[in-house]
């Protein structure tokens, strides 16, 4: 089935919006935008490593220690001995999970600025709209952790995704 270009683009469009306008939200919070907010949220999931840090956000093994290292020095991350003493464990400090409740506050105020100008009815029919398309979407285990690596899983209680990941596990 091809999609209708003027649909793509316009979906493309307010993408790009919505998105523009998270990055300023992140950045007002912790000074940094890029893949530094999504590395805050998916290390409150739980302890992660550099690795799994790594794949979910698709940077390179230097940019991600790098980014590590800069939340280090923020004091919003620490590292601790992981599992079997060869891993290190990334945990949030107070103040990274302070920043990170706010950065999901942020992103769900971001996002409800554009939906809040629907009718409750068209709010309710786009919801219905996007639950399906995502719940359509062939995603392997890391393309979830991907999709998901800035959602707030205390608002989404039923993720759409085809998925066997227990929030407990994200």
């Amino acid at each position: 089935m091809v999609m209708e270009p003027e649909i793509a683009n316009l979906l493309g469009a307010l993408s790009l919006a919505v998105m523009d306008r998270i990055e300023q939200g992140t950045r007002d919070i912790i000074g940094h935008a890029g893949e530094t907010p999504a590395a805050l949220i998916v290390i409150g999931y739980g302890p992660v490593t550099n690795d799994k840090l790594r794949r979910i956000l698709g940077l390179s093994h230097s940019g991600t220690v790098r980014l590590v290292d800069r939340l280090v020095l923020d004091r919003l991350v620490e590292r601790r001995p992981g599992k079997d003493g060869r891993e290190v464990a990334l945990h949030l400090t107070a103040k990274g999970a302070a920043s990170r409740k706010d950065l999901l506050t942020s992103r769900i105020s971001a996002v409800a600025s554009f939906v809040d100008v629907l009718s409750p009815s068209e709010r309710k029919r786009l919801g219905e709209l996007i639950r399906d398309v995502l719940a359509r979407q062939d995603t392997s285990e890391m393309d979830r952790f991907t999709i998901c690596r800035m959602c707030d899983t205390g608002v989404c209680l039923n993720c759409p995704l085809p998925t066997t990941v227990s929030k407990r596990d994200r």
